[in-house]
Parts: C-alpha cells; structure tokens; sequence
C-alpha cells in the first residue's frame, strides 16, 4: 500500500485532521488516565472536569480532597478510585522527581526520553511515542495504539502473535514511508486513527463506505465475509 496516497484519499474522504489536545506531555498522561476504558470521550468528560473544577497543575491535583477527584473521575467510567489515585500519583512524580516541568525532563537522548514516560501509569511503548509525537519532541512514526489494526489490514505491517510486535511491525511501516517530520506524522495517525473509528472498525468494519477497500489486502481476502 503506498501510504502517502492512502492518506490523500482518507484526507479528502474525512477532511483535515484536527488539531490534537492536549499537546503538553504532562497533561497528556492525565488525559490518558482520566477515562476508563480509555476512549476519547471518556478521557474528555473527565479530564475537562478536572481541568475546571480543581485544576491541572501537580499542587491543585495533590490539595485536591480524595472523595473529589474520584467524584470527577467517575465522569469518565468505572474504576474512578483507581484514576484518582493515579492522578495523585502523576502529580506527584512530576513535582518532586521532574520538578514539575517533565517537558524539560524529556529533552534526553530517545531512549532516556521513553524511559521517563513509562513510569507513568498506563503509558507503554505506544503512549510513549504518542506523547513524544504529539508534543513535537521527536519525529516519531507512532501508530494508533486503539487502531493498530487499521495499518496492518492496509498491509502497512503484519499481524503478528502478540500486540508489541503488530505495532512494532506497524510503526515500521508508516516510518518507511514517510519523511521523519512530526507533521507528516501526526497527519499519518491522526488519519489512521479516524478511520479506525468512523468505517474500519475491528469488529464490524464498514467497508462497503470505506474509500480505500478497492486497494485493501484485508478487505480483498475476506470480501465474502464482509457485509457491504
């Protein structure tokens, strides 16, 4: 599949991505743990909430009373205790190991920069480069951790055994094709990502509406068995 004509197609299917919030590193990773499970609207609902009624800085979040922040979090779905808890727990690491500032903490060699992410909640590989993409810290080929399969059926990398090496094999991919420019980049996932939500979805895809299906592998291999 060539990518860059792929994104065209998505692009003038689906508009111009928009823009991606929140592009700070350290509110990011409290977007990320806001909702559960973690959907755009989930993190959204409560993050916006947290963000106007305690607010985002590591001293509002640590003052903040525990019935409070788990009150918000229940905004975002289940589990809220454990959310608030890890709000606390973000802060926390950020204004006593980061002197909160963990965009000056990312500012390493790569491999230093993703080991400073990880240690916070939830964040793995893919959050790690999300972040780093998002934020403009490096050029990274993130690939939609949510949506991996949406390159992987484009035959833009490989279903593999486990999920790492799918979005390894995935990420591998989208960086051969692409120049190591954070704009591309962020254009390439945040089209990638909403096509994976509006037609190619995991379960049920719709590729009867879909703009690419003519040149998908997934979609000529299991054409019989797709609705359309």
């Amino acid at each position: 599949m060539n990518l860059p004509k792929l994104l065209a197609t998505l692009e003038r299917h689906y508009g111009g991505p928009a823009p991606p919030y929140p592009t700070d590193p350290y509110e990011m990773i409290l977007h990320n743990n806001c909702g559960y499970p973690a959907t755009d609207a989930s993190c959204a609902k409560a993050f916006d909430a947290l963000k106007s009624e305690i607010g985002l800085r590591p001293d509002d979040i640590l003052a903040a009373p525990d019935r409070k922040l788990t009150g918000l979090m229940r905004l975002g779905g289940i589990v809220p205790d454990v959310r608030a808890a890890r709000l606390k727990e973000i802060a926390a690491l950020v204004k006593h190991t980061y002197g909160g500032d963990l965009r000056a903490a990312l500012r390493k060699p790569l491999p230093e920069a993703r080991k400073v992410l990880k240690k916070f909640p939830t964040i793995g590989d893919p959050g790690a480069d999300k972040i780093l993409l998002f934020t403009r810290t490096a050029p990274i080929a993130a690939a939609p951790s949510n949506c991996v399969h949406v390159p992987t059926r484009l035959g833009l990398g490989e279903e593999k055994k486990n999920y790492a090496a799918t979005y390894r094999s995935a990420q591998e991919a989208i960086q051969a094709q692409l120049p190591a420019d954070c704009d591309a980049l962020l254009r390439a996932y945040l089209l990638l990502k909403r096509h994976g939500q509006q037609l190619c979805k995991r379960s049920r895809p719709l590729c009867g509406s879909c703009p690419v299906s003519a040149d998908c592998p997934w979609f000529k291999a299991n054409r019989a068995a797709v609705p359309q």
